[in-house]
């Protein structure tokens, strides 16, 4: 059961910053629930796959600089959690925002994610 700050982490850095394709389905099956939600912007989407092409999208259509770091303190608690980042080439994010989880027994329910005010992806 992991915990909600190693959630945080599996999300920013497994999952959305992962271009492997194979390892990157491997952390959403650990990590989030089958049922899963994630909101951006864009709308939302459920579920394994649903999110597996979002989080593709995302970082395959990056150029091969770009990259998610954390920014900021963690706030945790048991159930939720939110972490801010950043989203660009090593030391210059070009993007910048803040991820909301919810977790239930030890794994993500939903996923909110937040844009600077005036970015977006």
């Amino acid at each position: 059961m992991s915990t909600t700050s190693e959630l945080l982490t599996a999300s920013l850095y497994d999952v959305f910053g992962n271009r492997d394709a194979t390892s990157r389905r491997q952390a959403i099956e650990r990590s989030y629930a089958p049922d899963v939600v994630f909101r951006d912007p864009d709308g939302s989407v459920t579920g394994w796959d649903a999110l597996e092409a979002k989080a593709a999208s995302l970082i395959d259509d990056a150029p091969a600089g770009f990259q998610f770091v954390a920014e900021g303190h963690r706030y945790v608690s048991d159930t939720h959690g939110a972490l801010g980042w950043g989203f660009g080439p090593v030391g210059d994010p070009q993007v910048r925002g803040i991820d909301v989880i919810e977790v239930r027994d030890g794994v993500v329910t939903s996923l909110t994610t937040f844009f600077a005010e005036g970015q977006q992806l």
